[in-house]
């Protein structure tokens, strides 16, 4: 059923009449500006980048489940838990290329995570013509938790390089109108070591979209898909999906989601969604950034 759904977004991302707005010129041709108001959704990236000479400092928390065996009452809801907590910057080298450094929690098998980041977009939809906007990230992951003795445990570390993660994405979007913004994102996330019987390497499917309510407020959805025959429902493993609302307000985004992934990075959320909706595995989470001109 996914691989008829999915060929089918990507195309209608082609074939959509568009009527956007416009940022600027480029031979007569007229770009569409702001296909989504901030460089993610809800860990999901977006194809925005920031302006160049531009730092954005991001503030990112998921708490626990907010019901469920894990949440309630007990635990205030989540709210006395933390499953990730992310803080960092990112810079505008130029409008086009935006670099990044977050430390993470992290909930996975590598924890106390710094995480670097590039995002380069490289393609921008027009009014007439170019019909998305496409950008690459990548984004490399060191664990700076303390070794352990036990062999068996991730965390062991035998090698330096055993505290890496990798993860590289191609993010293809299209806004369509004033108001409504979809994107698909395809991916793969490397681990240089991981428990017997897993997979180093994971190939995933991503997608998102935002719907403008209004000048402040818009609603925001996400969801990404690990394609593994490790990662099943059997095997307690989910896709990460999210809804939030996002709210502009000057120079600050404020992003209020609920969602299934405890992590918040793509080496993380990916490959290590453990918990379900349905069991009420799910979480309230935010995200601040704030954007300073320098």
């Amino acid at each position: 059923m996914l691989n008829k759904i999915y060929p089918l977004l990507f195309v209608a991302l082609f074939i959509l009449p568009l009527t956007g707005n416009a940022q600027d010129e480029d031979d007569g041709d007229v770009f569409i500006y702001q296909t989504f108001k901030s460089t993610r959704l809800i860990n999901v990236h977006t194809t925005e980048t920031l302006e160049k000479r531009t730092l954005d400092v991001r503030i990112g928390h998921r708490f626990g489940d907010l019901v469920g065996p894990n949440g309630g009452w007990e635990t205030f809801f989540g709210l006395e838990d933390a499953a990730d907590v992310m803080i960092g910057v990112e810079y505008g080298l130029t409008n086009d290329i935006t670099i990044g450094l977050l430390r993470t929690k992290s909930s996975g098998e590598l924890r106390r995570n710094m995480n670097g980041l590039i995002k380069y977009r490289f393609l921008k939809q027009k009014e007439k013509g170019m019909p998305i906007t496409m950008a690459f990230v990548g984004l490399a992951t060191m664990s700076t938790q303390k070794k352990l003795d036990n062999p068996e445990a991730i965390a062991s570390f035998p090698e330096f390089k055993h505290r890496f993660a990798y993860s590289a994405q191609l993010i293809f979007a299209r806004k369509f109108g004033e108001r409504f913004s979809l994107e698909i994102i395809p991916g793969y996330v490397h681990r240089n070591l991981v428990p017997f019987g897993d997979q180093n390497g994971i190939f995933s499917i991503g997608t998102g979209a935002r719907l403008q309510l209004s000048k402040v407020f818009g609603i925001i959805a996400e969801s990404t898909i690990p394609f593994s025959d490790i990662r099943t429902r059997d095997n307690n493993f989910y896709p990460s999906v999210g809804v939030g609302l996002e709210i502009e307000t000057g120079g600050h985004i404020f992003q209020l989601n609920f969602t299934n992934s405890e992590g918040i990075m793509e080496t993380d959320y990916i490959p290590y969604t453990r918990s379900s909706w349905l069991d009420g595995g799910f979480r309230l989470g935010f995200t601040i950034s704030r954007v300073f001109n320098l």
